[in-house]
């Protein structure tokens, strides 16, 4: 879909809608496709209109397309307890949503922070998810140490994954300063294969005043993120990083084995590498690659839906 089709494209407004002890801000396509559940997560720092592209793609092929602002973001409620964004509440949100409108199950497709917890989904709720597509970030495996344990060991307490768990606060309040220069800076295309220095990458694109390449969205397109994060602040998304070790004690007894139908997008100039052994965590797998950076569905929005729709056609019949 290009941009001139996006046009015509009048972006839903919201529901609230209370779920798992939450108000859960909702946009729906393809309403009047009930019984064809697809459910768009999307990641850090995002915003359900990140998936603009795909809503009126997969509701014209006859999706009904549920986009939630995930806890944290948007108009979502944004809880104070910091264990209140762990794996077992961020599911738990998709699950409730599924009750909410009667469906036993639906595809769930997720993009970075949005696609670990699709994968954790698969692996707590089975029976509540048909298929798996996501974006960009392969599923992790758990290792035998806790994951920001094990980031500082190899990155030090500089990399943004540790410095927000350390230094609970600082970036929150950096970036809550600095969200249009942030932003500006972070949703950039085809981002190169190694960033440019080590250590604080958020805190350091917040304070940088010259953007590197291509914008990935127009100035009115951008301004939807930076009203939202203007208005909800960082503290919030940045919690679903405050838990990462939380997580992986939670899911310490969970079958690392999703038997889904699963396919995998990369974006080849993406900084994620790709996994090597997803297929032995996901062994009913597709993976396809594009010529993008991270903001795989924003940079390359035609090839993701044709993907997506031919992968779906191909897997109802």
């Amino acid at each position: 879909m290009t941009n001139k089709s996006l046009n015509q494209f009048d972006f839903p407004k919201p529901e609230m809608i209370s779920v798992n002890g939450i108000q859960l801000e909702v946009f729906e396509a393809g309403i009047e496709n009930r019984g064809k559940p697809v459910i768009l997560c999307h990641g850090f720092p995002e915003h359900a209109f990140s998936w603009r592209y795909q809503m009126p793609a997969l509701a014209a092929a006859g999706y009904h397309v549920i986009v939630p602002n995930q806890r944290g973001y948007g108009n979502t409620s944004s809880p104070s307890e910091v264990t209140e964004y762990d794996i077992k509440y961020l599911t738990g949100d998709l699950i409730a949503l599924l009750d909410y409108y009667g469906y036993k199950d639906a595809t769930f497709v997720g993009h970075d922070w949005g696609a670990n917890v699709v994968w954790n989904l698969a692996l707590l709720y089975p029976e509540r998810v048909n298929k798996v597509i996501n974006l960009a970030l392969p599923y992790q495996e758990r290792g035998e140490k806790p994951w920001i344990e094990l980031m500082e060991e190899f990155f030090g307490e500089d990399f943004y994954f540790v410095h927000f768990n350390k230094q609970p606060g600082v970036a929150d309040n950096i970036l809550d300063k600095n969200v249009h220069q942030f932003l500006r800076n972070l949703f950039r295309k085809n981002i190169p294969p190694a960033p440019p220095e080590p250590g604080m990458l958020m805190i350091n694109l917040a304070k940088a005043l010259t953007p590197v390449g291509e914008p990935v969205m127009s100035d009115d397109e951008l301004s939807v993120f930076i009203s939202a994060f203007e208005s909800s602040g960082f503290t919030g998304a940045i919690n679903w990083y405050r838990n990462l070790d939380r997580n992986w004690h939670l899911m310490a007894d969970v079958e690392p084995l999703i038997h889904q139908p699963t396919l995998m997008i990369y974006g080849e100039r993406d900084l994620i590498p790709k996994s090597e052994r997803l297929k032995d965590f996901a062994p009913n797998l597709d993976v396809v690659s594009l010529d993008c950076g991270h903001w795989i569905q924003q940079e390359m929005p035609d090839e993701t839906n044709q993907i997506i729709l031919d992968w779906l056609k191909r897997e109802k019949s």
